[in-house]
C-alpha cells in the first residue's frame, strides 16, 4: 500500500474519535475534537501531495480519499445538528449535492469519461472545512451555552451579546449568540449549492443524454 493511502487511512481512523469528543462537548473536549478535525483536514492535503509528487495515484486513492473527505465533514455538520449549531436542512442540502455529484460521476464512469474536478469543488470543500474549524473555535471562545448543552458557565458569552449595535442590538441574547454559526452555516450552503451547480452546469450533457436515449 502507497503512503499516500496510508495517510488516507489514518485519516479515516482519526473520524469516530473526532465524533466521541465532539459529542461530548465542553470547552476541553470541543478543544480536543477541533484539534483532531484540523489534523485529519491537513492530512487531506498531504495524501494528495504526496500521491501527486512521488507519483503514488491509485484507483483506491481516488475511491478513499474523497470518501475520507464527506464523512470527517458530514460527521461535524451532523454533530452541529444535535447541538443546535447548524440548520438540519441545510445539512440535507450540503449531502443532497454530494450525492447528485457522485451519481454524475458513475455516470461519466460508465462512459468510460473522466469528470474533470473544478474550481468549485475545491473552494467548496475549503469553505466547508474554513466553516466548521470557525464554529469550534466561536464556541470554544465564548464558553457558553452556544447550542451546547455541556458548557456549564453561559455568563462569558454576555460579553458578545453587549456588542450589538443599530440592528443588531434588537437581537435576543440567543439570537446574538447564533449570529456567527448562522451567517457561517449560510455561507457553507450557499457555497455548496453553487458548486453542485457549476458541476451540473459544465456535465448536463450526461444527464440530457440519459434521459433522451435508452441504455444500449
Amino acid at each position: 500500500m502507497t503512503t499516500a493511502n496510508k495517510i488516507t487511512l489514518v485519516r479515516i481512523a482519526m473520524i469516530p474519535f473526532f465524533v466521541v469528543f465532539a459529542i461530548l462537548g465542553g470547552p476541553k473536549y470541543d478543544a480536543i475534537a477541533l484539534v483532531l478535525f484540523c489534523l485529519a483536514s491537513f492530512t487531506d492535503f498531504l495524501d494528495g501531495y504526496i500521491a501527486r509528487k512521488y507519483n503514488q495515484v491509485t484507483d483506491f486513492g481516488k475511491f478513499v480519499d474523497p470518501l475520507a473527505d464527506k464523512l470527517l465533514v458530514t460527521a461535524a455538520l451532523v454533530i452541529f445538528v444535535e447541538r443546535g449549531l447548524f440548520a438540519a436542512w441545510m445539512v440535507f442540502v450540503i449531502l443532497a449535492r454530494e450525492f447528485i455529484i457522485t451519481s454524475l460521476r458513475n455516470v461519466a464512469a460508465a462512459k468510460g469519461q473522466v469528470m474533470a474536478a473544478a474550481w468549485s469543488g475545491k473552494v467548496k470543500t475549503c469553505v466547508q472545512i474554513a466553516g466548521i474549524i470557525l464554529i469550534f473555535l466561536y464556541v470554544i471562545a465564548l464558553g457558553g451555552m452556544v447550542g451546547c448543552p455541556n458548557y456549564a458557565n453561559p455568563e462569558g458569552a454576555i460579553a458578545v451579546v453587549a456588542l450589538g449595535t443599530g440592528w443588531l442590538g434588537n437581537l435576543s441574547d440567543g439570537e446574538m449568540l447564533m449570529l456567527l454559526p448562522t451567517i457561517v452555516s449560510w455561507v457553507v450552503t450557499l457555497v455548496t449549492i453553487y458548486s453542485g451547480y457549476d458541476y451540473l452546469h459544465r456535465n448536463w450533457a450526461l444527464v440530457a443524454e440519459g434521459a433522451t436515449r435508452p441504455k444500449a
